[in-house]
């Protein structure tokens, strides 16, 4: 140990990272691998949060956040970085403040935008590994390819309810994303966090699982999650690891790779990447205004809405009828395709998929609440809970 070596880490830190450097795994010549090291945190909500809040406490010397979003107070069940007394306030700048108030060692860098192919390679430029803290398919696929033609590792986590899954995605060393998988889901089957739901301890769980797996990547220790995936199911309190091999055919890994820049990955995989789109620019489409006045006109239209019975307990439109998404495809045989329908979901996601689903069953008229039910709730006068 050299007298420079010490002077790199200051008095404070090194009273700060004591319990890391009596460990021999990591002791001096480690912390100042953590301190030297990059990562960048896409999303900051549900599992950006708990993988933050620990690589900033540890010491990881550069942190990039990545969200566009603002806070609700429906992301404070889960996304524990930010607080209640922010709640409209920007994320980035919330986790920023958060990070540098626990470590005021370290350096966070934070980016107010959506990450797409027009500007994530700048964005990931300066930094080592790359961490999925989001809840959409399509910058899974972004960042897995701009890890690939960048030659950078991918720590990926998703969650679903009570379920969770995390893998180390790494091209020079094993499978990537499109290895495993190499055609995008239908986007009714990867619905995000706002329309699906999640318990709020498992994006902790996973995410701090994504964290050790960013530690042993920077140290160079253990056996990180290479060409494996590990699945987690809370409510069995069960964990169990797949091995998941490289493909040799795969688009932009493989030996004979299509893919060699970044494409629109919203038009691959056929759904947005922001959370908010609610169907805003959908011209057959039906406001919350617009669905009242007919309301009030009487007007013969059949209401569907598409929730989870679970759903109807938080907040309805009265006369509804309740047609679970997963079974419209048996119950719409039986009915009339000239009739009026208006389709309602939470947030307008599963009814504009709805929409399309009787489209091309022959439906000739056929509409869908614009912003679902949080913006039918969020109507001045209409008397529902905003979820």
């Amino acid at each position: 140990m050299s007298m420079q070596q010490v002077f790199d880490l200051s008095p404070e830190e090194i009273q700060r990272y004591a319990r890391h450097l009596v460990i021999p795994e990591i002791g001096l010549q480690g912390q100042l691998k953590l301190k030297k090291a990059s990562v960048l945190i896409v999303g900051c909500g549900g599992l950006g949060s708990p993988i933050a809040l620990y690589l900033a406490a540890l010491g990881i010397g550069r942190i990039g956040i990545v969200d566009y979003d603002t806070i609700e107070l429906s992301n404070l069940q889960r996304q524990i970085i930010h607080s209640t007394n922010l709640i409209g306030t920007s994320k980035v700048q919330s986790a920023r403040d958060r990070l540098l108030a626990i470590n005021p060692e370290i350096q966070v860098d934070g980016y107010e935008d959506l990450f797409t192919s027009n500007n994530a390679e700048k964005i990931a430029e300066p930094y080592q590994i790359l961490i999925d803290g989001t809840d959409n398919i399509p910058t899974r696929y972004l960042m897995n390819d701009l890890c690939v033609l960048s030659g950078k590792p991918y720590v990926y986590g998703a969650v679903y309810r009570f379920d969770g899954q995390l893998g180390v995605l790494d091209a020079k060393k094993g499978a990537c994303y499109r290895c495993i998988f190499p055609v995008p889901p239908s986007p009714e089957s990867v619905p995000n966090c706002s329309v699906a739901g999640v318990v709020g301890v498992v994006p902790g769980i996973i995410g701090l699982l994504q964290a050790a797996e960013v530690v042993k990547l920077i140290l160079d220790i253990g056996s990180p999650l290479y060409s494996q995936m590990v699945l987690y199911d809370s409510l069995e309190c069960k964990m169990q690891t797949i091995r998941l091999p490289k493909n040799p055919a795969c688009k932009v890994c493989g030996s004979n790779p299509e893919i060699t820049r970044l494409i629109d990955y919203e038009q691959f995989c056929h759904m947005p990447i922001r959370d908010q789109y609610l169907n805003t620019e959908d011209p057959q489409g039906i406001t919350p205004l617009e669905l009242k006045e007919e309301m009030e006109k009487h007007a013969p239209v059949r209401l569907i809405d598409l929730r989870d019975p679970v759903e109807l307990q938080i907040s309805h439109i009265p006369g509804a009828e309740n047609i679970p998404f997963h079974s419209l495809s048996e119950r719409m045989k039986a009915w009339d395709r000239q009739q009026e329908i208006i389709l309602i979901c939470h947030i307008g996601f599963l009814s504009s998929i709805a929409k399309q689903i009787l489209i091309e069953a022959g439906f000739k008229n056929v509409r869908n609440l614009k912003g679902g039910m949080r913006a039918w709730a969020s109507e001045p006068d209409s008397h529902a809970n905003l979820y």
